[in-house]
């Protein structure tokens, strides 16, 4: 895999690492923070182990997905991929002061994906790279345990 681009963002989330990592591997509730997720189908083995599949479907596009790397809680990484927008994601979940900092990385292949990953990569708008971690991590926030709230 030559990669073309790649984008690192990080934010932190006001809830312990095991809470925000059990929320970002929730097939069933991705489509809540990822822009135009309207389905994720054929699972195949479980998501918190290397070598599981799922298509995640952006209305009738779908993007082919493989668990490439998992250390619970701390890392979860995938490789991902239609004409669109193809490559491999990863976060990382670290404790910090008060929850957890998320490191996310993209990285992705083909000039399609270069042009595709860019305009994603711009602004913290809702569908943007940023705007998808920021909501992920209120979501992540509202729904920690009552004793990592502010």
């Amino acid at each position: 895999m030559v990669t073309v681009a790649r984008y690192i963002i990080t934010t932190h989330v006001g809830a312990p690492p095991e809470h925000v990592f059990a929320l970002w591997t929730s097939l069933e509730r991705m489509g809540e923070w990822v822009g135009g997720v309207t389905a994720v189908s054929d699972v195949s083995g479980s998501v918190d182990q290397a070598g599981a599949t799922y298509v995640v479907h952006f209305g009738p596009m779908k993007s082919p997905t493989e668990v490439l790397e998992v250390e619970r809680p701390r890392l979860f990484a995938t490789k991902f991929g239609n004409w669109i927008l193809r490559g491999r994601s990863s976060a990382s979940f670290e404790p910090d002061a008060d929850g957890t900092r998320i490191t996310q990385t993209f990285e992705t292949v083909g000039l399609i994906s270069a042009i595709s990953s860019w305009v994603f990569s711009r602004g913290s708008y809702e569908g943007s790279f940023r705007g998808e971690l920021e909501k992920f991590a209120r979501i992540a926030e509202r729904e920690a345990p009552a004793t990592m709230r502010r």
